[in-house]
């Protein structure tokens, strides 16, 4: 700043304050004055303090309620696993129980596994159980569950077995549909992945009579499975130039196994 813009400034200041420090009627004027322009802007900063300091605890009252919200979201989180966790045993139980019921009803000679392993790419078409030749069990026996025919035995280990399922198309049973003189071969079809494969019982006679949710169960021959196991129920049926052929809901839920039983040979 030049000297004299800075003598000019100091000697500007000093007049206002020998003019606000008076203490006659004129100089009392000019204060009035002084205070009535700037009281807008001293109530004005009031207000806007007010404001802030308003905002600045509603933003540590959000703060706090993020804090709690997190801590809330990490205990729901634990809340899910419990019960999840609770649901899985609920659901272990249950197969437990009924598998126990199972062996108690049936008449055959069985050895309970739970299914350890499951490929997706194989889904429908095998599974792994946890028991295998120390259990007495070997290739071909038949494998069922509470609900009906789930397989057979193919591989076995001394500690764990493959199962070939009744929903893949090796998986061949000699079929009979109850209230009807029909038998069949029933099997799984290839290359049905969406939702739980339908089976197809074939070589039924050209005018076969059946009707929607009659039953189908294994006839006994060949040796393989025993007889009066249920496969499932038939749900529409084909009629072509030389036989028939159904399509037929499998007894079994195979989207969900757990526990099954492997049926000993009576020399076993």
């Amino acid at each position: 700043m030049k000297p004299l813009n800075l003598i000019a400034l100091l000697l500007f200041l000093g007049g206002a304050v020998w003019a606000l420090t008076r203490l006659d009627p004129a100089v009392r004027d000019i204060q009035a004055t002084y205070y009535s322009a700037i009281s807008p802007f001293l109530k004005s900063g009031s207000a806007l303090e007010t404001k802030a300091r308003a905002y600045l605890d509603e933003v540590h009252h959000s703060k706090e309620l993020e804090v709690q919200l997190q801590e809330v979201e990490g205990r729901m989180g634990r809340l899910e696993l419990i019960e999840e966790r609770f649901r899985n045993l609920e659901r272990e139980n249950s197969q437990l129980r009924h598998a126990l019921k199972f062996e108690e009803a049936t008449s055959f000679d069985v050895v309970a596994a739970r299914i350890t392993r499951r490929q997706p790419t194989t889904w429908w078409q095998t599974v792994e159980i946890d028991r295998g030749g120390l259990a007495k069990i070997g290739p071909q026996l038949p494998v069922l569950s509470n609900e009906g025919l789930v397989g057979k035995v193919d591989l076995v280990r001394d500690d764990r077995s493959s199962v070939i399922l009744l929903t893949d198309e090796k998986c061949q049973v000699s079929a009979k549909v109850e209230g009807s003189p029909e038998v069949g071969i029933l099997s799984g079809q290839r290359g049905k992945f969406e939702g739980t494969p339908m089976l197809r019982l074939r070589f039924l006679s050209k005018d076969a009579v059946l009707r929607q949710g009659q039953r189908v169960f294994t006839t006994g021959r060949g040796g393989l499975f025993p007889p009066n196991i249920l496969l499932g129920t038939i749900e529409s049926v084909d009629k072509g130039s030389l036989d028939s052929e159904a399509s037929v809901r499998p007894a079994v839920n195979f989207a969900d196994l757990g526990t099954v039983f492997v049926v000993l040979t009576p020399d076993d």
